[in-house]
């Protein structure tokens, strides 16, 4: 948008200089992206957005200075030489489209003498990039550019009947546009018509055959506001742009169409014109003006700086708010209609911050009230087990609650589904009981996208009615790992995942939480390999189950490799207390360490094994674990070997080693009477 310092001066009286007045654009916002000398006049480009239609024109511009400087517009009168006619005699005005057109104003100047423009105007239209034709299209360019509201200029003879009419275009009706181009118009945009045909499309351009010519003596000036969206898709459609398109695409004020008629009416008269009595103004729908609160208070928080009140009154009086103080520092501001971008609170405060400048609102988070929220310690202990999971290599996947009730029959889960009343597919029809099978779903989806291992989890809930038919939803933990097992070594290559990485897992996910008393039976399970499937339990309450997913469950899924899974109750897992933590001095002796391997009856598993250990009586004994199980053809029939790392410490001193060999045997007779071993 090119403005005109000069042309600034037939609104505000403007002592700054040219150059001041570019810092002062800048500072407000309306950026100057160039600046230019003309005969004598300096024109700045400004930065115009698409919610501030009111700044292009001068009258906007300048409305924004005088804000800032603290001084007022300058009244403009524009007086009207009229004959006793009135406007209606002459034309009569129809709208069809009150939404695409919801304003219409007309008026008629009689006995204009058509010619070229005086220096004064000529001056004013070149300066904003603009050619001059004649006197009355270069003042309706001119009202254009001062006010911001496009006008239009019809030969009142060109215009058959009389009459106008704002309606949308027939089918296949076509105009020729003053640029001369053939136009075939399309049913939904909109035209200015006469009796017979369209003169103008609306809001965009004349007709050739109702334009301006040197033999025009009778005027008639449509001022008008059209719905911007209409004016953008005629616009796109047809592939014109245009001053006036330009200007109703971002919403023209609708309370400038009568000022500026009255305004070109009045210009006109300087060539000889008079008016016809009366201004015809089609507005059947008047909007309500608009009111937002504005408090003091907000503004200091939104800004982080304290304004004073008179700053902000100043201000925003200065931009055209009407501001009533309902009580001290709250005021109701009446919004103009010219600013169809102040809605809320924010906007307002927007204003204050532009004029009051930016470079003064402290660059720093402004301190806000808050209070903290109580402690979700259900969900810490969720994003605790999260996090071991994570460390271990496995990664986190969400579900669809929905399942497929073909495939969910194959796990056997001994849970009565909850059946959609208003599925979304049939395979989606029934509520999940278990979350391993959406893992397995995972699983397959990217085996088939030659993933070399697949290592997940998912926290989610199961839904299953009750042995009351009441529906239940329970809080689940389900692990799956299949495929390889990375090395933590680079230059080792991964191995296959197995039972016992699963179980290690899960032994570290209670250990992480804090609870003791874990161990391991086993117990056949609908969803795993009899004699590969074990309980997980708690102080003898049962947690979970993990195990090798059955051949064919997996089968029915076309997973080709081997899976191992876990699904461990959560709801109850987590309302389990944690033992209390125990500190103890760094030890200040060595450790002593001796291996024992020894055959046990078949039968015995490694948690009885676990168990007797745990009993054994030494004094100490700091430690110990179970690194080896060894079955085959080499052991007596009937017999494993088990092999035990013992640890041993004392307080106050170092372990001899003739103290430790008595230790040792003592272990040994004890394991002979617990589980009669046998030494290898």
């Amino acid at each position: 948008m090119k403005i005109s310092y000069d042309w600034l001066k037939e609104f505000i009286d403007l002592t700054i200089t040219p150059r001041q007045l570019a810092e002062y654009l800048n500072q407000i916002g309306l950026m100057v992206e160039s600046v230019e000398e003309i005969e004598g006049d300096t024109i700045y480009d400004i930065e115009t957005y698409a919610n501030r239609p009111d700044t292009l024109g001068h009258l906007g511009v300048a409305r924004e200075i005088a804000a800032l400087l603290g001084i007022p517009l300058k009244i403009q009168n524009w007086p009207l030489t009229e004959i006793d006619q009135p406007t209606s005699d002459f034309i009569d005005i129809q709208v069809m489209d009150s939404h695409l057109c919801p304003r219409y104003c007309g008026l008629v100047v009689k006995g204009v003498k058509v010619g070229p423009s005086p220096d004064w105007l000529k001056k004013r239209i070149e300066a904003v990039g603009l050619r001059s034709i004649n006197n009355v299209v270069d003042i309706s360019n001119y009202v254009c550019f001062a006010l911001g509201q496009p006008i239009h200029t019809f030969d009142l003879n060109k215009i058959r009947g009389s009459r106008i009419i704002v309606r949308k275009a027939f089918k296949d009706e076509t105009i020729r546009t003053l640029e001369g181009s053939l136009i075939k118009l399309e049913s939904e945009m909109l035209v200015i018509a006469d009796e017979s045909r369209p003169v103008a499309i609306a809001g965009i351009i004349g007709g050739e055959d109702s334009g301006i010519t040197e033999e025009t003596r009778d005027i008639f000036i449509e001022s008008a506001n059209f719905d911007p969206v209409s004016i953008r898709l005629t616009a796109k459609k047809l592939g014109l742009s245009t001053e006036a398109s330009y200007r109703f695409e971002r919403n023209v004020d609708i309370n400038s169409a009568p000022q500026a008629a009255i305004m070109a009416a009045s210009l006109l008269n300087r060539f000889g014109g008079r008016a016809a009595r009366g201004l015809l103004d089609i507005y059947p729908n008047q909007k309500k003006s608009r009111t937002v609160t504005l408090r003091l208070q907000r503004i200091a928080e939104l800004l982080g700086v304290e304004i004073p009140a008179d700053f902000v009154v100043r201000t925003l009086n200065g931009l055209g708010l009407k501001l009533k103080e309902q009580k001290e520092n709250v005021w109701i501001a009446e919004i103009p209609s010219f600013r169809v971008d102040l809605e809320r609170e924010a906007d307002l405060i927007e204003e204050v911050a532009r004029f009051y400048g930016y470079d003064r609102i402290p660059s720093e988070v402004t301190p806000v009230k808050h209070f903290e929220l109580p402690s979700d310690f259900k969900k810490e202990k969720i994003w605790s087990l999260k996090e071991v999971l994570f460390h271990h290599g496995f990664n986190e996947v969400i579900n669809f609650s929905f399942a497929d009730p073909e495939k969910e029959s194959l796990w056997q889960t001994g849970h009565q589904a909850i059946h959609l009343q208003n599925p979304i597919s049939s395979r989606a029809s029934i509520l999940r009981t278990s979350l391993l099978p959406g893992l397995v779903e995972n699983t397959v989806w990217n085996f088939n996208r030659e993933a070399e291992g697949v290592h997940i989890f998912e926290t989610g809930k199961i839904y299953f009615w009750d042995e009351e038919e009441s529906p239940r939803e329970i809080l689940n933990l389900g692990i799956l790992t299949s495929g390889i097992w990375p090395s933590p070594a680079w230059n080792e290559p991964g191995k296959e995942t197995d039972f016992f990485i699963l179980k290690g897992v899960v032994e570290d996910l209670i250990i992480y939480l804090g609870l003791d008393s874990l161990s391991f039976e086993p117990g056949d399970h609908p969803f795993f390999e009899p004699g590969q499937a074990l309980k997980i339990l708690l102080k003898n309450d049962l947690i979970g189950y993990l195990g090798r997913l059955k051949s064919d469950i997996i089968g029915a899924y076309e997973l080709e490799k081997p899976a191992f899974g876990a699904e461990i109750y959560l709801e109850e897992l987590l309302e389990k207390q944690p033992k209390p933590f125990v500190f103890k001095p760094i030890p200040k002796f060595p450790r002593v360490s001796r291996d024992l391997s020894f055959l046990v009856e078949e039968g015995l598993s490694y948690q009885e094994l676990w168990k007797q250990l745990q009993k054994l009586n030494v004094p100490n004994l700091e430690s110990f674990v179970v690194y080896d199980r060894f079955k085959g053809e080499s052991l007596p029939p009937g017999k494993i070997s088990f092999s035990v790392r013992f640890f041993f410490r004392h307080q106050s001193r170092t372990l001899q080693t003739e103290e430790v060999d008595q230790l040792m045997q003592d272990i040994i007779s004890q394991l002979k009477t617990f589980v009669k071993i046998q030494l290898r």
